[in-house]
């Protein structure tokens, strides 16, 4: 992989992040964000982190991280 890099949101327990990532380092915050955590890819579609690796870093645009939701009472 190469350094392109793209707009990562991160929202986490502790507030918001907008980063400049290259896909290693995406993949990586995902890796250690924990596993509930969802990803979005730039058409704000989820997607597995395993398809971040996969992707075309030229086209995804930006990816949201973020904590995966909970409802109920």
């Amino acid at each position: 992989m190469d350094n392109i890099t793209t707009t990562v949101h991160l929202t986490d327990p502790t507030g918001h992040q907008t980063l400049e990532l290259t896909q290693d380092e995406t993949i990586a915050l995902v890796e250690n964000s924990g596993s509930n955590t969802w990803v979005f890819n730039g058409e704000g579609q989820m997607v597995q982190p395993a398809q971040l690796a996969e992707a075309d870093w030229n086209t995804i645009g930006t990816v949201r991280v973020t904590p995966g939701l909970v409802g109920g009472c």
